[in-house]
Parts: structure tokens; C-alpha cells; sequence
């Protein structure tokens, strides 16, 4: 049976052990943050850039290795809006984190984004396309305050930068949306999801991630996650999961086995391509030779920055 840190005692009111908060206004929701650039030399892997590889070691090669710019989307300028939001919320003091709070806060967030990034400005060609796509966006507000109630929670941290040096791997990191600690010293990893829920049977993907968090966690904190948490906003959806030791050992060589494919690629320098339906989202589409595009010439020092290991001469 799964156990919901919201069934503790003290009626299910996570103990007030202080916040967290920094996320630059316009970091994209599970991506490095900023200061992670001083460690660039050091090579890394996210549970976004792991999934890119698995999904096309091309795109993986795009974004890591040539760190080749991407156009904003709606979709990902609305998550990043709503995470910031939600993130704000628990600034708040409990009995004003209401909904009416958090729609409000909307219009200057949406401001402060467009200032720190400025090509958000090109999403839209008119103000009525705007106020719709920010409809959209306390909507998923809405739905959030469905699923829990902000008041009755107070988030030991929000925003947390992970981080772990692998023993003879790369260094693993992200960013986890908000941690929680029950009066009994149970930990709920929490990360806000602004699509739908995977279908029944497709939850791997997701749960990869909260997986990997965890691992870190334990690895870096000595305490095993009690429950892994993910809220879809999409759809009103929670997927929960309570994670075990023997799992993180199996994440751990998934991992190992993930970047051993990525030192393969990258000392051959294949980084070939791997079709499905999700390339008609790609935003590398004209560069792919699947579909007749010539790819850029990786900058010298790359691989060994993004990656270190070096290309294999060839002949």
C-alpha cells in the first residue's frame, strides 16, 4: 500500500523547517541552473539530457556537446511562468496562498520573464494571443490548488540544485521543484508537471527522473526519499511512488550504462540520428540528415568539454 506523507500524524501539516527559494527567473523548469556554468568542465548528466540521448543521440549531441541555441515555445515559456509562480506561493505567509494570490501574481512574473529573457517577446504577434496563452497559464494554477493545499504545507526547501560526482562517472545534477519533511523525518520529493499525465503503463520516463533525484539525494543526504511525487497540472493527475534501495542500485548502473553509451558515441563521434514521431517537435529538424539536413561541424574542444573523453582519430 502506498503511504502519503499527507496521512502522517499532526494531521498531515509538514513540519515549518524553513524555505529555500532561487531560481533565476528564467531557468526553464528541470534545467541546470546557472550556477552551474563555474563547473562546466566538469561533465554532467540530467534526467532531461539522459532522456535526450536514449531519444536521439543527435539531439543529445546538439544540445550538450554543440550547445546550439532553440527557439522559445509557449509551452515551455508557460511551465517556466507557472513553476516561478508556485515557487512564489510559499513565500507567502499560510492562509494567503490562495488562488485568487496566485493568478494575481501572474502579470508581473510574465513582466519579470520578458525582462530577464527577452526573445519571449517573440512568441506572441498580438496582446489578445498573450492574454489567451496567460489564461491558459492560471488555469494550470487552478488546477494545482485541486490537488493539494499550499497552506497546510511549509516546503523545507524549493528549488533545490542536486548534485553528486559519480565514482568514475559524470556529475549528476538537477533541479528539484520542492522537498518537504514530515515531523517524523520522512522526505516527499515534489516536481510540478504543466502537461498531462503518461498514459497507464508509460510512466517510466517520468518516474526515471524522480528516480535519479532520489538517488542523488541519498547519496549526497544519507536519507532515502519516502515518496516521490509528481503533480500534472495537465490534467489534475498525482503519480506517486515509494522508492527502495534496491532500485537505486538498479538506477545507478542504468545510469552508468547511459553515460557509457554517451563516452561510446562521443569517442567515435557517432551521433547518429534516431527517428519517431516526436521529431516533428524537434527544434533541430533542418539539421538532421534523416530528414536531408547537413549538421554543423562539432567546435574543437567540445566533446572533451561537454563529455571528457576525446574523439578517436580517425584512419
Amino acid at each position: 500500500m502506498t503511504t502519503d506523507l499527507d496521512d502522517i500524524p499532526d494531521d498531515g501539516v509538514l513540519e515549518p523547517v524553513g524555505a529555500t527559494g532561487g531560481a533565476p527567473a528564467g531557468r526553464a523548469p528541470g534545467e541546470e541552473a546557472p550556477a552551474d556554468e563555474v563547473r562546466r568542465s566538469v561533465p554532467g548528466l540530467s534526467p532531461s539530457r539522459a532522456n535526450d540521448f536514449l531519444q536521439c543521440p543527435l539531439m543529445f549531441r546538439f544540445r550538450v556537446v554543440d550547445r546550439l541555441p532553440e527557439p522559445p515555445s509557449p509551452a515551455a515559456a508557460r511551465g517556466t511562468l507557472v513553476h516561478a509562480v508556485l515557487e512564489d506561493l510559499f513565500d507567502l505567509p499560510a492562509g494567503s496562498r490562495t488562488l485568487e494570490a496566485a493568478t494575481a501574481a501572474l502579470p508581473a512574473r510574465w513582466a519579470g520573464l520578458l525582462a530577464d529573457q527577452p526573445r519571449y517577446g517573440e512568441l506572441f504577434a498580438a496582446p489578445e494571443e498573450e492574454q489567451t496563452w496567460l489564461a491558459s497559464a492560471a488555469a494550470l494554477l487552478a488546477t494545482y490548488f485541486t490537488l493539494e493545499d499550499p497552506n497546510r504545507l511549509e516546503p523545507h526547501e524549493r528549488e533545490v540544485s542536486v548534485r553528486l560526482d559519480l565514482e568514475d562517472g559524470p556529475q549528476l545534477r538537477g533541479i528539484v521543484d520542492r522537498l518537504d519533511v514530515a515531523p517524523n523525518g520522512w522526505v516527499r520529493v515534489v516536481d510540478y508537471k504543466t502537461g498531462k499525465s503518461p498514459r497507464a503503463g508509460y510512466e517510466s520516463s517520468a518516474l526515471f527522473q524522480m528516480r535519479f533525484y532520489a538517488y542523488v539525494l541519498w547519496r549526497t543526504r544519507g536519507v532515502l526519499p519516502r515518496l516521490l511525487q509528481l503533480e500534472y497540472l495537465g490534467d489534475g493527475v498525482i503519480l506517486k511512488h515509494e522508492p527502495t534501495e534496491p532500485e537505486m542500485l538498479t538506477l545507478e548502473a542504468r545510469v552508468r550504462s547511459i553515460w557509457a553509451g554517451i563516452e561510446e558515441a562521443a569517442r567515435a563521434g557517432d551521433w547518429r540520428p534516431r527517428t519517431s514521431k516526436l521529431c516533428d517537435w524537434c527544434s533541430f529538424k533542418e539539421l538532421c540528415p534523416a530528414f536531408g539536413g547537413t549538421p554543423p561541424q562539432v567546435p574543437d574542444g567540445a566533446v572533451e568539454r561537454a563529455i571528457g573523453v576525446s574523439p578517436t582519430p580517425v584512419g
